[in-house]
């Protein structure tokens, strides 16, 4: 059973277009515009375009910071 309890604790890697869409609580078309605009972090694999948890974790964060107003 060690398998099934590795498996179990294990995250997703990477999302597909309309789970990070839901996670961010965006429509599946704005997910998918988001990610052709480059706004969503993507990559695909053949024909699947998925979305790096980690990248979506820092794209998160850095939206999170404020800015430097240094003009």
């Amino acid at each position: 059973m060690a398998i099934k309890e590795t498996t179990e604790s294990l995250e997703a890697l990477v999302y597909d277009v309309p789970t990070a869409g839901k996670l961010l609580n965006l429509s599946r078309a704005t997910a998918y515009s988001l990610a052709a605009q480059g706004i969503i972090p993507t990559i695909r694999f053949g024909k699947r375009l998925v979305v790096p948890r980690k990248a979506l974790e820092e794209l998160l964060q850095s939206a999170s910071k404020p800015k430097d107003d240094t003009s």
